[in-house]
């Protein structure tokens, strides 16, 4: 008896200190490219966040909107953003994609690690300067990614659709939605 409560003790220890990454699949359409948004996407010059910024597209490269809902009881207030642009960067076998407005001063957004036909979502700590990288624990609540294509190579471009709901903390709610383009880059 003894012997099977320390087992157990030991099994719940090692599986309750996991990191709960919500890994799902994500959805392939290869018609993603010949949707309306990402066609308007090629018509818009790629947005500038800051002054000395190096616009690296001429073109948008993504059209995502984000909702955030602040709640003390009753809703204390929203803030809504559309100013993201993608970047995306194949890593061994990992495709990382940045959606950020990262302007110098504060970042707000998602990294999107796609391997194996899945994914995972991590969200950008908006505290976060131009050359860093931090992240806030989230729960996510609803997850959503679709690729014009599963398999990744330097310099092909990658076209998606992202839908991701998630409560930051107690008192906040986020909804992440919109399309995306980008070339891959090799790291």
């Amino acid at each position: 008896m003894k012997l099977f409560l320390f087992l157990t003790g030991t099994l719940l220890t090692v599986l309750s200190c996991q990191k709960n990454r919500n890994f799902e699949k994500f959805t392939v359409d290869k018609n993603l490219p010949n949707y309306d948004t990402i066609q308007i996407l090629s018509k818009y010059p790629e947005l500038k966040l800051y002054n000395s910024e190096i616009v690296e597209s001429k073109t948008r490269t993504a059209y995502i909107v984000q909702q955030a809902f602040y709640y003390d009881g009753l809703l204390k207030g929203s803030f809504f953003f559309d100013d993201y642009k993608c970047k995306a960067q194949y890593q061994n076998d990992t495709l990382n994609i940045l959606l950020n407005n990262n302007n110098g001063y504060f970042g707000n957004g998602v990294l999107v690690k796609v391997f194996n036909s899945q994914f995972y979502i991590k969200d950008i700590d908006p505290k976060t300067l131009k050359t860093e990288k931090k992240f806030i624990k989230s729960k996510v609540l609803e997850q959503k990614l679709v690729l014009n294509t599963n398999k990744f190579n330097k310099n092909d471009s990658i076209y998606g659709f992202i839908d991701y709901k998630c409560r930051v903390d107690s008192l906040v709610y986020k909804h992440f939605r919109g399309y995306f383009k980008t070339t891959i880059q090799q790291n």
